[in-house]
């Protein structure tokens, strides 16, 4: 594949939906994450030791990380069945992440105003509906047009499962079991999707890539159905800003599609600048229709609190370097080392595991570390780990070369993803968390495609210019890439010198002002 064929992947975080519950699971599995069961919380109307809702909802958010990775290793294949051109199996790809970066503030604000389990549920069966739509799809327009309803499904649910987590697990030690969990499931997700995409398209054909999605889904929705429990709605239902959302899916959407074609359009041409133009027109637009609007989507007032405008700050920076990350290192692997998609996957499990296990000991860092000297310690070692990755050589090998840069990636972006998440919802009221879920996803979806469009560009330029061709000027070319992600988490790093320090273990970030 060359690389004017490159597609985008995503990975979206997000936790999972509140329920009220009088029993209790044991305790002892969750041991592990640093955590005992939690007594009873007022505020959820149940006891936030109750970790049984965490599974449907991480098996939501499994399906929708493994169906983005698991795409990405099938795309040959689609190309070869459907005989899509290199436009056409852009879109592929691209149809997915225009549709999940418009719609998240909207999805997230829907779920504050029409109830969060109501609407996860929903858009956790049109994900499955589309999954299926996807694998059964007769030509390049149906799946394209499938692979966008999965995007808006995604944007919806991801918002709406991180609000109902804020508001069911609401004290700091059952806060931070919650997101290390599903630090773990997407690091898995993303591994999972890698390796059984090789081995799904080789002995089914590329249509099973998303066919897996399915029985997952079903699980999913049947726990939920009996595990997680509708949280009370408020007395009065405030209304839905069409025209904010209108604008903001609007301008995130142009965005993102202007950046997407950067790379093989020109960051200067008409295209592009016209795209980035509109989009930039139509966000300020935005802003000034909920300046006036007595029911904003974005209330504004959340970036007066300085742990949002920080985390979103910090979370714009690594989503471009993650989403750089998991982009160029199969690539590296494959084009450059020789290896086959199963061998990648495998290869990439110590990235995988390590970020689980990161992700699971936050809280006992935290407590030791505190907040600030936490994020800047995590975001150092995920800066080396990329500095490490951007001096592999044309013939490397995994334990020379891969090994230690993915234990200190894998290390420092466990670590920081949860923190940042914290941060970025830390604080919000009760009526917001929607909101400020949607926005840390936005932020992050959207710093992930800036810095791919803009990782990218810089790769094929060296590419272009380098004096050898062949694997000698692709090798060169990602170290480039790998080098300008480690600038962008340095930079995260600078800024999380000043992040607001927290309490590593109390209660209540969400509060429960109207």
């Amino acid at each position: 594949m060359r690389l004017s064929e490159l597609h985008h992947i995503t990975m979206v975080t997000a936790t999972n939906e509140g329920a009220r519950h009088e029993e209790h699971v044991p305790s002892a599995s969750w041991r592990a994450w640093g955590v005992e069961p939690a007594p009873a919380s007022s505020s959820a109307g149940a006891s936030v030791g109750d970790f049984r809702p965490l599974v449907p909802l991480a098996l939501a958010q499994f399906a929708v990380v493994l169906s983005t990775s698991i795409v990405n290793v099938a795309l040959p294949s689609i190309h070869s069945g459907l005989g899509l051109s290199p436009t056409g199996l852009t879109w592929v790809v691209n149809a997915y992440v225009l549709a999940f970066g418009g719609f998240l503030l909207a999805g997230g604000r829907a779920a504050d105003i029409l109830g969060r389990r109501q609407v996860f549920m929903v858009s956790l069966a049109a994900f499955g509906i589309a999954s299926l739509a996807a694998a059964l799809a007769p030509g390049a327009g149906s799946l394209i047009a499938a692979r966008g309803l999965q995007g808006v499904s995604a944007a919806v649910m991801s918002p709406s499962a991180l609000s109902i987590a804020l508001t069911r697990y609401p004290d700091g030690d059952a806060r931070r079991v919650a997101l290390g969990i599903w630090g773990g499931v997407s690091g898995a997700g993303g591994a999972a999707g890698v390796i059984a995409g090789g081995l799904l398209t080789a002995t089914f054909g590329w249509r099973s890539v998303f066919v897996v999605a399915v029985p997952v889904v079903i699980v999913a929705l049947a726990m939920s159905r009996s595990w997680v429990v509708a949280s009370p709605r408020p007395s009065e239902r405030p209304a839905f800003d069409a025209p904010g959302a209108l604008l903001v899916t609007g301008a995130l959407g142009l965005l993102t599609y202007g950046l997407a074609g950067a790379t093989h359009g020109g960051w200067l041409s008409a295209r592009t600048i016209g795209l980035l133009a509109a989009g930039a027109l139509l966000l300020v637009a935005f802003v000034q229709v909920e300046r006036r609007s007595a029911a904003p989507l974005v209330h504004l007032r959340i970036f007066a609190n300085p742990s949002v405008r920080f985390a979103n700050a910090a979370m714009t920076l690594v989503g471009g370097a993650w989403m750089g990350l998991f982009f160029f290192l199969p690539l590296y692997q494959q084009q450059v080392l020789g290896y086959g998609p199963l061998r990648t996957g495998l290869t990439q499990l110590p990235l995988a595991v390590t970020l689980m296990a990161a992700s699971a000991y936050v809280r006992r860092i935290t407590e030791r570390m505190g907040t600030r000297k936490t994020l800047v310690a995590s975001l150092l070692l995920l800066t080396v780990g990329l500095a490490w990755f951007g001096r592999v050589p044309v013939e490397g090998t995994f334990v020379a070369h891969l090994l230690g840069p993915s234990l200190l990636v894998g290390t420092g972006l466990g670590i920081a993803s949860v923190e940042l998440t914290r941060l970025a919802t830390h604080g919000v009221t009760l009526a917001e968390s929607g909101l400020a879920s949607g926005l840390v996803s936005t932020t992050r979806q959207c710093g992930g495609a800036i810095g791919l469009a803009l990782l990218m560009s810089l790769a094929a330029s060296r590419i272009g210019s380098a004096a050898e061709p062949g694997v000698a000027a692709l090798t060169e070319g990602y170290r480039a890439a790998f080098l300008a992600a480690s600038l962008l988490t340095g930079l995260a790093a600078l800024l999380a010198l000043r992040a607001p320090t927290l309490p590593a273990a109390l209660a209540s970030p969400v509060t429960h002002n109207p």
